[in-house]
């Protein structure tokens, strides 16, 4: 077993990297603006800056030598002057779809300074003469030029006496590494085990994550445990008593069970039995006793489908040659039951309960929130309220991960509990 478990975790490399580079398309490609949605759009551009920088969202996605830089942002002057048009001194013309600035004339278009030290590209289709960032310029017809200049120099223009027209200009950093990439920055900073840094609560991801898994799983571990050994035994009890009032009762039950919304339960669960009755605390998170009513509530809204699930289970074993045959020896159907058909159905038992662990972790979004409970279900729906990039991407990954972990964790709970089932 040992050898094929190092064999999965070897093969579980690709499906990990998969994982990562799919989370990063999701964020960083799929996403749009992470820092005007995290911050709004109405903050500085510089503050955009600084965000794109601690993130390194001021590179490349992939690869490659130049990266945009929010100081001058692209412009298509075919659709109108924009920023340029809080310069006296500089004229536009949509007939020619350029900016005429007057000889003689300072003008820097830069919204804030740029990294000193730093490299910089102008890109820049002109005509007529002056200088960019010290780079000459002199040309009768439309001409392009790219000009290097360092970070701590002026960006400004100054024209000669013909004037300069500029119908495209485009600010490019220069990257000294090719791969110094988003993703390259997003590996490393998984690799340091670096979750990235909370916007709205001003703290590390890793901290916030470690300090609500606690709480979480306080809550759902009680939910999952109780659920599954209550379902399993009335599914049990279904088998036993199948076709007999006993029966579809518990059927009834679970469709009534599974009809009903969950917020109902929470919504009544806190009115009756915490604000009316006073038998539960309804806010909070002090003490065991403030985990009764959302475990309660918890298990009794999973209850139904689980019943339905499991009981198909056991009813499908049931009806099999070996089952028959028990009978026919004498076995008693209390061992049949309890014996042999359960230890036959554990196959889809297994698989169900697996897949629910990584939620175990995730914490339950609906019960922490109307409970107060501060896990991670609780801290999911603040960061996607507040827009928290790197908190949703940090438990978004996480999950992710224990669902490839828990492909293995089945495959060996397959074989412990079926000696039919063979790993190699």
């Amino acid at each position: 077993m040992l050898n094929y478990i190092l064999k999965r975790i070897w093969q579980m490399v690709p499906t990990v990297v998969g994982v990562v580079l799919l989370t990063f398309i999701l964020f960083n490609v799929v996403g749009g603006d992470l820092a005007a949605i995290a911050l709004g759009k109405k903050v500085s551009l510089q503050s955009l800056e600084a965000f794109d920088e601690q993130r390194g969202l001021n590179k490349p996605l992939f690869f490659g030598t130049r990266a945009t830089s929010r100081a001058y942002e692209d412009q298509d002057l075919a659709e109108g002057a924009g920023r340029w048009r809080s310069w006296s001194n500089a004229l536009y013309s949509a007939e020619t779809a350029s900016v005429s600035i007057q000889p003689n004339a300072k003008i820097d278009p830069l919204a804030f300074p740029l990294e000193s030290g730093a490299e910089f590209v102008w890109q820049v289709t002109y005509r007529g003469a002056g200088s960019l960032a010290g780079g000459a310029l002199a040309s009768a017809d439309w001409k392009s030029a790219k000009i290097r200049f360092k970070g701590s120099e002026e960006g400004g223009f100054a024209t000669g006496a013909e004037g300069l027209e500029i119908k495209k200009l485009k600010l490019r950093k220069v990257m000294k590494n090719p791969f110094d990439s988003q993703l390259w920055f997003y590996v490393k900073q998984l690799a340091r085990g670096d979750m990235g840094y909370s916007e709205s609560l001003k703290q590390p991801v890793s901290k916030l994550l470690k300090d609500g898994v606690l709480p979480s799983l306080s809550l759902t571990i009680p939910i999952f445990l109780i659920g599954i050994v209550l379902s399993v035994s009335l599914s049990l009890v279904c088998a036993f008593f199948r076709d007999t009032f006993i029966d579809r009762f518990l059927v009834m039950f679970s469709v009534a069970l599974m009809s009903i919304n969950y917020l109902v339960y929470i919504v009544a669960g806190q009115y009756f039995l915490a604000y009316k009755q006073g038998l539960f605390p309804v806010w909070g998170f002090e003490s065991a006793r403030y985990l009764v009513l959302p475990v309660l509530i918890g298990v009794i809204s999973g209850l139904g489908a689980n019943i339905r699930f499991y009981r198909t289970v056991m009813l499908d074993e049931m009806y099999k040659d070996y089952v028959r045959t028990a009978f026919a020896k004498g076995v008693a159907k209390p061992r049949v039951l309890f014996v042999h058909v359960l230890k036959n159905a554990m196959i889809p038992i297994i698989t169900n309960v697996v897949i629910a662990i990584p939620y175990l972790y995730t914490g339950s979004l609906l019960l922490e929130s109307f409970f107060g409970i501060p896990g991670l279900g609780y801290l999911s729906i603040n960061a996607i309220l507040a827009a928290d990039i790197d908190v949703i991407r940090a438990i978004v990954l996480i999950g992710a991960m224990l669902f490839v972990a828990c492909n293995l964790l089945t495959d060996i709970c397959y074989a412990l509990a079926d000696p039919r089932v063979k790993l190699k």
